[in-house]
């Protein structure tokens, strides 16, 4: 994802989880299945969203019939990581620690959590030649 790629909103976001989580190509018709489980969305709104995420080259579309098929252009992986990041560095001045201390909440972490950080920071690091 490029690094001046905007954050979604979160109707869009809820249509993009859809995509993500189920194969696409998909139609407006399925996605809005998937989208009415939730809250209810009338088929014009959602078409709406739809070609908002296309300006934002986060769906290609392809004409099938008289249906429009909808593919992420983005990964949710590649969505993940660019928020992640943008949190980081916006809320916590890319502080690792900070951040993990406010996921916590102040609460004390087991020896079997804090294993579980240590081998993860272990796996980060990069070996010293």
């Amino acid at each position: 994802m490029k690094k001046n790629q905007q954050r979604l909103p979160d109707s869009e976001l809820d249509i993009m989880l859809i995509l993500w989580s189920h194969q696409p190509p998909m139609s407006r018709p399925e996605i809005e299945k998937f989208v009415n489980e939730k809250k209810r969305l009338s088929p014009t709104t959602i078409l709406t969203l739809l070609s908002r995420l296309e300006k934002k080259k986060f769906v290609s579309v392809e004409k099938c019939g008289k249906l429009n098929l909808y593919t992420p252009l983005v990964s949710q992986e590649e969505y993940q990581q660019s928020e992640s990041q943008n949190i980081l560095e916006k809320l916590y001045g890319n502080s690792l620690k900070k951040f993990v201390v406010s996921l916590y909440g102040g609460k004390k972490l087991d020896r079997e959590e804090i294993q579980e950080l240590n081998e993860f920071l272990q796996e980060m690091e990069e070996p010293e030649e």
